[in-house]
This record gives C-alpha cells, structure tokens and sequence, in this order.
C-alpha cells in the first residue's frame, strides 16, 4: 500500500462516531415545537392535553429518561391561552434529577420547566449547569 494510501485510511476511518451522552448535572434549555404535534388533533377540547404529551415526548427523547414530571407553572403556560389554541413554542428547561422516592422503578427522573423569553428568534439550545 502507498503512504497517500495508508495516510488516507487513518485520517479516514470507518469507525462511527461516538455520540456525547449529556452529562448527568447538565440541564439544558430548549424550544420545542407543540405546534408540530397539536397541528393534526381536531379543535375540540383536547389541544393542551396534546401539548402536555409533546413536551413530555420531547423531554424522554432529549434527557433519556421515561419519568418526566411537569413544573405547575410550565402546564399553565401551555393552558394559559385556552382549550383551543396553544402557544406555537415554548421555552422548556430540562433538568435531571434523582428519584429519592421508595420502590421508584427508575434511579433518575427529569423535571421540565418554563423559561420566559421575550422573543424566539435565534434561540438554540443552551446547556446550564445545576448547581
């Protein structure tokens, strides 16, 4: 094999890459986007359920846990505009916390908050370290 061979093949390799898992401490603040999700149920009084159930989607697939419990305030953000119309995004921090209850199923559960912002655009997503 020639050198420009042999230099190619290790600059180049096959192997996948290896994909960063979050930190356990990390809590990162994203924007999902309900509207997606509650776009196809029919107006009737089932959206903010719907809207629930997509952020609670959004934080297992983000955070890797299936236990997510709802900040109060973050479910009167999403009802705060009424059965029939949800905000279109919302600001969601997801923090990883440990379950400290009896028989808990899971050692780690993830708690989603709101985040108030004044405006969407050119938000991404943004890692805070927990205290």
């Amino acid at each position: 094999m020639s050198v420009l061979a042999e230099e190619l093949t290790d600059e180049y390799s096959l192997r996948p890459a290896r994909r960063a898992r979050p930190s356990r401490t990390s809590s990162p603040v994203n924007t999902p986007s309900i509207y997606t999700s509650v776009c196809t149920v029919v107006r009737s009084r089932s959206v903010p359920p719907h809207a629930v159930k997509s952020v609670v989607e959004f934080a297992q697939k983000a955070m890797g846990t299936a236990d997510v419990r709802v900040d109060p305030k973050l479910n009167q953000a999403l009802w705060a505009r009424g059965i029939k119309s949800v905000p279109h995004r919302i600001r969601v921090k997801l923090e990883r916390k440990r379950n400290d209850e009896e028989g808990a199923k899971e050692k780690l559960f993830t708690y989603a908050s709101h985040v108030i912002v004044d405006s969407f655009k050119g938000l991404e997503t943004t890692v805070v370290e927990a205290e």
